[in-house]
């Protein structure tokens, strides 16, 4: 694959954005944990995501992030924690109180 491939596929990928609704977010999580509406099948990324929507009051996603992390591995778990947190730390997000 080359370097502009690999960027078109980037640019291309459904990503989080400030503005989703937890609801919004927990479908996102489904597309990564399922790989399927255009995201790779990428757990780290699903665990991250359902983070996110747990933290907008989404209560499924805190259910699908459990079982989820009963499905990975520990270090896996803890970097889709820690990539949660850099992208509430980049400012990306607004959440609820």
């Amino acid at each position: 694959m080359t370097m502009e491939t690999q960027m078109e596929t980037a640019e291309s990928l459904p990503l989080p954005t400030p503005e989703m609704s937890g609801d919004d977010l927990f479908k996102l999580g489904l597309m990564y944990s399922t790989g399927q509406g255009g995201a790779p099948m990428d757990l780290v990324s699903a665990h991250m995501i359902f983070n996110l929507a747990a933290m907008k009051g989404s209560e499924e996603a805190k259910i699908y992030r459990r079982e989820l992390a009963g499905e990975m591995e520990r270090e896996d778990v803890a970097e889709a924690q820690r990539a949660a947190r850099r992208w509430l730390d980049a400012g990306t997000s607004t959440l609820a109180a």
